[in-house]
């Protein structure tokens, strides 16, 4: 059974004293593939570093809209040279838009409109981060693709209403859920996932963020993708081993990964046993 984490951050400081026990423990839970999302661009080159350290680790160069401030003239070619700068850059991102922490409208949508099109230019998709504004976000990506076309793209680390999710689903976007999925209460998240259909699903960690059930309140790390994939496999009634058949053909389809076998990732083991 194999497992793409689609949505990684292993270049932040919490991973960088143990990153070969981190890979060990993610190839013996079935990862064989992982994107690494990129928040500001000046990670470039340490995320590019581990791209080139990580035979299955493939990364997204962009804009996080919590750092939008950080926007210049200069920020869109920047962006478009380094995403064309090494062939395993394989998406752009993260951007979007996030009104929870911060309320700087205009220069979120500035820079996400600016990356949406430097996606179309060099027809990569787009990851997606989206917290407390789905309705602009609907509205500023209904625009551009009236205006300037489609992109493809997914809602990553997904914790919108049903409702809200199937705005995404209509613009063809993929949905993305991660350790949030697992969460007791999170009804709401557990909904869209029952609801998004087959084709369009993919899991995630978001790690070093928000472990899944039975890690939760401790690091993440994408060995904990196979909790995600249990709980979206329960959720949605079938195998797990349907379930990340299924997800990885997505994600290798929205980003353009390579096949991989257990036998081209060394070490990798053939079960699971949870701690």
């Amino acid at each position: 059974m194999q497992l793409i984490d689609t949505h990684v951050h292993i270049n932040f400081s919490a991973f960088e004293s143990d990153l070969e026990a981190l890979r060990d423990r993610w190839q013996e839970a079935g990862v064989v593939q992982l994107v690494h999302s990129c928040v500001t661009p000046e990670e470039y080159p340490q995320i590019a570093a581990l791209a080139d350290r990580f035979e299955e680790l493939y990364f997204a160069v962009g804009l996080h809209p919590l750092d939008a401030h950080q926007w210049t003239p200069n920020s869109a070619s920047q962006i478009r040279q380094l995403a064309q700068s090494h062939p395993k850059v394989v998406a752009i991102g993260e951007t979007g838009l996030d009104f929870y922490k911060a309320d700087n409208r205009s220069q979120q949508q500035q820079a996400l409109f600016a990356q949406l099109e430097i996606a179309q230019a060099l027809n990569k998709p787009v990851i997606i981060h989206c917290r407390d504004a789905a309705a602009v976000l609907a509205d500023q990506l209904r625009d551009f693709w009236a205006k300037m076309g489609q992109v493809r793209g997914v809602m990553h680390c997904w914790g919108g209403e049903p409702q809200e999710t199937q705005w995404f689903l209509d613009l063809g976007f993929y949905i993305s859920f991660s350790g949030t999925v697992t969460f007791k209460k999170a009804t709401q998240i557990q909904e869209s996932c029952q609801l998004c259909p087959s084709d369009r699903l993919l899991i995630e960690t978001d790690c070093p963020f928000l472990s899944p059930v039975p890690k939760r309140g401790k690091r993440n790390e994408p060995a904990h993708v196979r909790y995600v994939a249990e709980q979206v496999a329960r959720l949605r009634g079938v195998s797990l081993e349907d379930l990340a058949r299924q997800t990885t053909q997505n994600a290798r389809s929205l980003f353009g990964l390579p096949q991989r076998t257990l036998d081209s990732s060394p070490g990798l083991a053939q079960s699971w046993t949870k701690e």
